[in-house]
């Protein structure tokens, strides 16, 4: 089973976020204009379809992905977190410099891996 999760950056931004713009969502698509980066909407302004899982929730916002790039990813934990950057152009991230990004089971397993060898 597929379980989101963030960190405390990830939520510190997610709060700061809710006291601008009120409730949000987010949505993990597959990619095009903004990647695969996940996007943070004002709560009702994206519309989901038959596409799009409720993967969970972080608190009270839920967090959607889409129905295909769920399946390619597969049985991973997925993380939320919040890293320097600017955020994709639709998204309530954008302008803060402070973006969103996605770490997954496997890419967080990665990134250790890496770590250690890097000396």
């Amino acid at each position: 089973m597929v379980a989101v999760t963030a960190t405390r950056a990830a939520l510190d931004l997610l709060e700061a976020i809710v006291r601008d713009h009120g409730q949000v969502m987010f949505h993990q698509s597959g990619g095009c204009c903004d990647g695969s980066s996940p996007m943070c909407y004002p709560l009702g302004e994206f519309r989901t379809g038959d596409g799009d899982v409720l993967l969970g929730k972080i608190g009270d916002t839920p967090f959607y992905i889409g129905r295909r790039q769920l399946q390619a990813w597969g049985d991973v934990a997925i993380l939320l977190d919040a890293v320097p950057g600017r955020g994709g152009m639709f998204s309530l991230d954008n302008g803060r410099e402070t973006r969103f990004l996605i770490r997954s089971g496997t890419c967080a397993l990665k990134e250790m891996d890496h770590g250690n060898h890097a000396g």
